[in-house]
């Protein structure tokens, strides 16, 4: 599902549809996932469940984030800028130390 390149929102449903397509990426590349869920602890059966947790999200599109080859392959293969993943990361980790709003 391809993005506007040239909006990137920041709003609760674009963060939303972005953690969607990182979920869906994540199950179609096997090992992805299989890596995903060592770091997290899940079982494959507990990520419907975990699906409705706003922290897990933070913590899924987190995972891409800390890591750059893997962010950038999700946005090529789904088509989506970086910077709309950057936004929804920001959606659901919350204010970080460069935000000002300490």
């Amino acid at each position: 599902m391809p993005r506007d390149p040239k909006n990137v929102s920041h709003g609760a449903e674009s963060a939303e549809q972005t953690a969607v397509a990182i979920l869906a990426w994540l199950a179609s590349e096997p090992e992805m996932l299989s890596r995903f869920l060592a770091l997290t602890g899940l079982e494959a059966s507990q990520l419907r469940g975990a699906v409705a947790n706003p922290g897990f999200l933070g913590g899924m599109i987190d995972f891409l984030m800390g890591h750059e080859p893997t962010l950038l392959a999700f946005c090529e293969a789904t088509e989506t800028r970086p910077e709309a993943v950057e936004a929804a990361w920001r959606y659901y980790s919350g204010p970080g130390l460069d935000s000002g709003e300490y």
